[in-house]
């Protein structure tokens, strides 16, 4: 009798050791369901500054996705798509960010909302010169982003280019 208590109590104690581990099994299966994220899938909403020039070049300025927005690089030119402030990189500089603000507005946001601001120049020694505007632009804090010198950009007149992304809070 003493053998068959023990075998008794001996499988009763692998049959909880059983059940308690599956039942650590499902609390893992569960907190693994509970880290699922659900995602919206949201319409992306464009923005065209110049419509006709932007669709001749085969771009959008600007669009949104949830809170993101990213924004096309900003060169000066006119409504027509014409070079303004010829050689006057200030000028260029103060042109793009003009335009920026139009884009941020559109959008309900300001320059306080922008998290990347990249820059491309043909003339990096002269936009280190001229680069103090920007404190203008940006009052509370200034993005991240990068200064990139390059050779060219799409009109040869063009000495500047700032594309910039932006998180606007809800």
């Amino acid at each position: 009798m003493k053998k068959t208590t023990n075998r008794l109590t001996l499988f009763i104690a692998l049959l909880a050791f059983a059940f308690g581990l599956q039942s650590c099994e499902q609390k893992e299966e569960k907190k693994e369901a509970e880290k699922e994220v659900l995602v919206v899938s949201e319409k992306p909403e464009y923005f065209l500054l110049r419509p006709e020039v932007e669709k001749a070049y085969g771009y959008s300025h600007a669009v949104k996705i949830g809170n993101s927005i990213k924004i096309s690089g900003a060169v000066s030119m006119d409504n027509e798509g014409n070079p303004t402030a010829i050689g006057d990189l200030e000028q260029q500089i103060k042109n793009c960010y003009s335009d920026l603000e139009k884009i941020l507005k559109h959008y309900g946001c300001t320059f306080d909302d922008v998290v990347v601001e990249n820059i491309f120049t043909t003339n990096m020694p002269l936009m280190l010169e001229k680069s103090a505007y920007r404190a203008e632009i940006y009052k509370n804090h200034f993005p991240t982003g990068s200064w990139i010198g390059v050779k060219e950009l799409a009109l040869p007149e063009f000495m500047v280019e700032i594309e910039m992304e932006v998180h606007k809070s809800e």
